[in-house]
């Protein structure tokens, strides 16, 4: 949740100083805020340049003890990120954290689901994640050299985000202005020039531009509403019976028939006529014995003709005498219900033993066959290169595996896999002819050389690289500008820091070399979004609505219009970098600086509407604008950022009032 300005001075505390705790004490610092850390040890040799000169105040010790934790200043600290590599220290150290500090706010790192919802609800404030998990989406997308770069579920809606380059037969080719691509479902994020380089930062393009063949264009927009299950076993029970009813008619009862006897093969098709026989015998015997014995009951007639249809004429006739009068016929029905009883028994037996023997030939099969060409090829079956590969099969993309040891029969098991040298295995998984290549080995070394034996062998497949040291991870950019080299702690930490400040991360994914996050806001009295236009989160803070929600949670908006001013209770979600959460956090915000002249209204009735516009699209006071319209022309006294202006003079012109912007001094 944003806060205000003044909780700037609050510190945190950082337990953990690896990989991702490195990165977390820098972005962490990249907010202002002061940072305390605990290490079990010293460190000799640290992962990112001159982190020590980062820390504030570095402590020595075990994370769990209470004594290390209050030396470290955990009384006044705001939130503790406990991210070392062991999760049983990270959950002990935030039940020692939580004890000392009720308040405190606890990020930590660990994979155990179930255990962490159970956490949350009984320490509060709590929230935690798995740090090789969080990028490895990104990872995925890299392969995909698709137009999505990202995508993720919200309030049951499928939300997808899209770069696009325009050709002269994209629809969007020469449309004027830009900011008319925006609608319902869709927002845009960046318009890059053809010729120019992308945007630096986030969320700044020309409203007025026009889309001209060979410029990019970024957006997000919505994309599909996902049923409900229970909606969508409704239906599935209402389609089922109509199904039934329309097969039921005459017409069509024949076809239906014939086209599942055809369908069916020779072993079912006898199982079938013999299931139909043993029904009709079964039925015919217990009439039988029914009729001929009227004094028994009709559950004993049904009695005698099961023990007949499983086989047991030794049950009832097996004395040497007959144990009652039976007539000579309905004898020979009784031997013949056994008989055929004692047949479709063994028939059921022969179905039922084919049945598991195919299964387990299934069960035992090897994995599938290396795809031939157009495939992914994802190097380093990991914690992050399971993940990644877990993702590309759920979205169906040919895929084949590398690690250097075998997995276990259950894991990944429909996806091929060869094991070995990796620089062996290379020449098994039609590398020339991949589309894509991941490598995410845990040896970034590796990782690079493989890198370059892949591009030698295939020049046009995308790559995709997994990095851990940020000097490191720059070289290789530079000697590698074909690659997409991602370091999963640096793209981690960002959610982490984010995450100390209270913020709700639902998604972060890569646009533009920059890490952009999925952040959810609850609304609160002191919060510096309380109060605000939706147009000042937008292009004040450089965040980009695109859902909310009033605090009577009725109603949620998808791309809410900027017009919208938020309260207290309500709930905003929200894409930005981590320099716009941070400037949420200190309430920094810039005053626009754009001003409207109002020239003239065609008639009363427009000077009317145009005051309302004026109102509601710059939140201002409702008899400044209906004066302002009482002594035109006159220029608007009220600063507005660019897309708001542009937006505000195209409202007033449907309201047939001319308007056009201008700049302040």
């Amino acid at each position: 949740m944003g806060q205000n300005a003044a909780r700037n001075i609050n510190s945190f505390l950082v337990c953990g100083l690896g990989n991702l705790g490195q990165y977390c004490v820098s972005v962490l610092k990249e907010f202002g805020a002061k940072v305390n850390a605990i290490e079990i040890e010293n460190i000799q040799k640290w992962e990112i340049p001159d982190i020590s000169d980062l820390v504030d105040k570095l402590v020595i010790g075990d994370c769990r003890q209470p004594k290390v934790l209050e030396q470290a200043g955990i009384g006044m600290c705001q939130a503790i990120l406990i991210v070392t590599s062991d999760e049983r220290v990270n959950i002990a150290a935030a039940f020692a954290a939580r004890l000392l500090n009720p308040n405190l706010r606890l990020v930590i790192r660990s994979a155990q689901e179930n255990l962490n919802e159970l956490l949350s609800e009984n320490l509060g404030n709590f929230v935690a994640f798995e740090a090789t998990q969080l990028p490895a989406k990104s990872f995925a997308l890299a392969a995909l050299s698709s137009e999505t770069r990202d995508f993720f579920t919200l309030e049951n809606h499928l939300v997808r985000v899209v770069r696009v380059p325009i050709d002269v037969s994209h629809p969007w080719s020469n449309y004027y202005p830009l900011q008319n691509i925006n609608n319902l479902h869709r927002r845009v994020l960046f318009h890059a020039k053809a010729g120019k380089p992308l945007p630096k930062i986030f969320y700044q393009w020309e409203p007025n531009a026009q889309v001209l063949p060979g410029d990019t264009i970024a957006y997000i927009e919505v994309s599909q509403n996902l049923i409900l299950p229970s909606v969508q076993s409704a239906r599935s029970i209402k389609q089922f019976w109509q199904a039934i009813v329309i097969t039921l008619k005459w017409q069509n009862l024949g076809n239906r028939l014939t086209q599942f006897w055809k369908q069916n093969s020779q072993t079912q098709r006898v199982a079938i006529v013999c299931s139909i026989l043993m029904v009709g015998l079964f039925l015919c015997g217990t009439v039988l014995y029914k009729l001929q014995y009227p004094k028994i009951t009709l559950q004993d007639a049904i009695n005698v003709s099961l023990v007949l249809s499983l086989g047991g004429y030794d049950n009832l006739f097996g004395q040497i005498q007959l144990p009652f009068p039976v007539p000579w016929w309905l004898h020979l029905f009784s031997i013949s219900l056994t008989v055929a009883g004692t047949v479709f028994v063994g028939i059921l037996y022969a179905i039922m033993t084919e049945h598991i023997l195919a299964a387990r030939f299934q069960f035992s099969k090897g994995r599938p066959s290396v795809p031939k060409a157009d495939h992914i090829v994802l190097i380093g079956l990991g914690r992050v290169g399971r993940r990644v590969a877990q993702l590309l099969l759920d979205l169906k993309q040919p895929l084949v595996g590398i690690h250097a040891t075998d997995l276990e029969p259950g894991v990944l098991p429909q996806m091929p896999l060869i094991v070995g040298n990796i620089t062996n295995a290379l020449s098994k998984v039609n590398i020339t002819t991949a589309k894509s290549v991941i490598v995410v080995t845990d040896d970034e070394v590796v990782n690079l050389e493989i890198a370059l034996r892949t591009h030698a062998a295939n020049p046009t497949a995308s790559l995709a690289i997994r990095t851990f040291d940020p000097r490191f991870s720059e070289n290789v950019a530079q000697l590698l500008p074909y690659a997409r080299v991602m370091g999963v702690y640096a793209l981690a930490a960002e959610a982490f820091a984010a995450a100390a400040f209270g913020e709700n991360i639902l998604n972060l994914f890569r646009l533009n070399k920059q890490t952009i996050l999925v952040t959810e806001y609850q609304i609160e009295a002191n919060d510096t979004l309380n109060g605000r236009l939706l147009t000042d989160i937008a292009y004040g803070y450089g965040l980009v609505p695109i859902l909310h929600a009033k605090a009577d949670h009725q109603g949620a908006k998808f791309m809410p219009s900027d017009d919208i001013r938020l309260g207290v209770g309500d709930r905003l979600v929200v894409l930005g970098t981590i320099e716009g959460l941070q400037r949420v956090e200190r309430g920094s915000i810039p005053v626009g600086q754009w001003l409207v002249r109002v020239e003239q209204a065609v008639s009363a009735q427009a000077a009317f509407e145009g005051a309302s516009v004026i109102s509601r699209v710059c939140g201002c006071d409702m008899q400044l604008a209906r004066t302002l319209m009482k002594q035109l022309p006159e220029t608007l006294q009220y600063p507005l950022y660019k897309h708001q202006a542009h937006r505000l003079v195209s409202e007033l012109s449907k309201s047939q009032v001319l308007a056009h912007i201008v700049r302040t001094v």
